[in-house]
């Protein structure tokens, strides 16, 4: 038997717009909780969720926005992230997701790439001063395609539009215009934009339609066994699949009520929200299940009501999953496996499977989703035998954003997405990804291509040259290692490196451990030799 599966084919695909979803919810339960913001203190009810998002849109008319343009958000999880993804998708505009750890020249290279031409934000956190770094760029010229500033919230801020305003200035004209254009769309538009790594070290925008992420959205969701009396909880962040598409979307599409406990993730918030709004679900990557069981306080709060959820985002270790099963009640918690590029989800584990596939696998083929292992020749291989994971189907996105070529390198003129993950398929079905083609490493549930800290690191004056690779470890699944040769003369401690990064790039792409080398192993044929290197660096760890 090949390594070729086919999900099944019923239900039928989702033919309908994100926008014509959130109505068609609204039709069906406008009194029930949509969406409740806990560090906002705010309750939307369908209705609510609707009335706010045809609001925004209009206002966004209003302002001179069309069909078509690049609209990016910028912020933690909030009401106004989710306000503005439906908004976006009722006017037509796409939505591009912005990661709100990204630092000036990570924002700057996001908004040029996809020409965005607003971009709603953040004002300030613990985190980062996301007005301060927005106005600095928009003022420096530097984002030539971007024209308008909107702040979340009614702050007055010279340079800055309020996000509430704007949902206050949508008129009649604009708001029977917006219907106009509901009229116009089709599910195949682009309509989100999703920056995911690439070898080359620079961003590519994964762009993806109503249909991929709509039809995705509903089948991850059916997994779970969601209706309208499901609480959701979702710490993971909104700009990834993992909250925006798996979270928001879905529920919508089955009438559940969305959660958001905390702005960032927050083990002992989003521990007393599971327990205070009685939440059926929760996701997470592994990390952020460890530090729930962890918590001091995890045997006071009342998680009786909990059964499902997702553990997807980088490999979960099995006695995880056993803790997340026996100690925080989730008996049908489902694991996922996907990659932003496939809307996300293509295998995902059900609450009848064996325990042993739950816990070791990412479960079996999505409904409408075909994918095929193959060895370095492109042959599909048996069952039971490593080769590279690759996804064709609906969920497939359109291509990275105004790249021909890096598109063309991922997806094959018969429209299969080459994953670059080693995946060995069983004689049932189940999947289990044992490994990358690529040189990407996982932290904590963040894709990380280390060429990207390469290059950056390589803009220090005094380094030569550097290679990034990942290393075990028991907290984050991998944590990023880089082996330094410095310019000849030239002195730098691990602590100068570190702050060199800090404030320039995400502080999870900042490398954890660092060594400085006169040299790095080599092949025969002058190729750096990284699994020797990580090997080396691991035992070194470990002793």
């Amino acid at each position: 038997m090949s390594s070729h599966v086919k999900g099944i084919n019923k239900p039928a695909l989702i033919e309908y717009t994100i926008g014509q979803a959130l109505q068609r919810a609204t039709r069906k339960w406008p009194k029930r909780d949509a969406l409740i913001s806990v560090h906002q203190g705010l309750r939307l009810s369908y209705s609510d969720l609707l009335a706010r998002s045809e609001a925004f849109a209009a206002g966004l008319l209003a302002m001179g926005l069309e069909p078509g343009d690049r609209v990016g958000i910028w912020a933690p999880n909030c009401v106004e992230w989710t306000v503005t993804q439906f908004a976006t998708a009722l006017s037509g505009m796409i939505l591009v997701n912005i990661n709100p750890d990204y630092r000036p020249r990570e924002l700057e290279y996001a908004l040029n790439k996809v020409g965005c031409k607003a971009l709603v934000l953040a004002n300030k956190t613990e985190h980062a001063d996301y007005a301060g770094m927005a106005k600095t760029l928009m003022e420096s010229g530097k984002a030539a395609s971007l024209k308008t500033l909107i702040q979340i919230g009614d702050i007055e801020q010279s340079g800055f539009h309020s996000f509430d305003k704007i949902m206050q200035n949508g008129s009649a004209e604009n708001s029977d215009r917006l219907g106009e254009i509901q009229k116009s769309l089709d599910v195949n538009d682009p309509i989100n934009i999703q920056f995911t790594s690439g070898t080359t070290g620079a961003p590519k925008g994964a762009t993806l339609t109503h249909k991929n992420i709509l039809n995705n959205a509903f089948f991850t969701g059916q997994a779970q066994n969601y209706g309208p009396d499901d609480k959701l909880c979702i710490p993971v962040p909104l700009y990834h699949c993992f909250g925006m598409v798996m979270g928001s979307l879905a529920c919508c599409l089955h009438g559940a009520t969305a959660i958001y406990a905390s702005a960032k993730f927050d083990a002992g918030a989003v521990l007393e929200t599971l327990a205070r709004e009685k939440c059926t679900a929760v996701y997470g990557v592994p990390t952020m299940f460890i530090a729930m069981l962890d918590h001091p306080g995890f045997n006071s709060f009342d998680l009786a009501a909990l059964r499902t959820g997702v553990m997807a985002g980088s490999p979960c270790p099995i006695e995880v999953m056993k803790r997340v099963i026996n100690d925080m009640n989730m008996g049908e918690v489902t694991i996922g496996y996907g990659m932003t590029e496939t809307s996300p989800i293509s295998f995902q584990t059900a609450k009848d499977d064996p325990l042993d596939k739950r816990v070791s696998t990412v479960g079996r083929i999505h409904p409408h989703v075909e994918v095929k292992i193959i060895d370095e020749q492109g042959v599909t291989v048996k069952r039971g035998v490593k080769g590279e994971l690759c996804t064709h189907g609906y969920s497939v996105m359109k291509g990275y954003w105004n790249d021909e070529e890096k598109t063309n390198e991922a997806i094959d003129k018969d429209g299969w997405m080459h994953t670059g993950d080693l995946a060995v398929i069983d004689e049932e079905g189940y999947c289990d990804i044992v490994g990358r083609v690529k040189d990407m490493l996982i932290r904590g549930g963040e894709n990380i291509f280390p060429r990207e800290i390469e290059d950056f690191l390589f803009t220090h004056k005094d380094i030569a040259e550097a290679q990034v690779f990942g290393v075990p470890d028991e907290k984050f699944g991998e944590e990023i290692c880089a082996w330094i040769r410095l310019a000849p003369g030239a002195k730098l401690t691990a602590g100068d490196v570190k702050a060199f990064c800090k404030g320039e790039i995400a502080h999870f792409k900042i490398p954890r451990h660092i060594r400085f080398v006169d040299e790095f192993p080599l092949t025969v044929t002058g190729k750096v030799k990284k699994n020797v290197m990580r090997k080396e660096m691991s035992e070194d760890l470990e002793g």
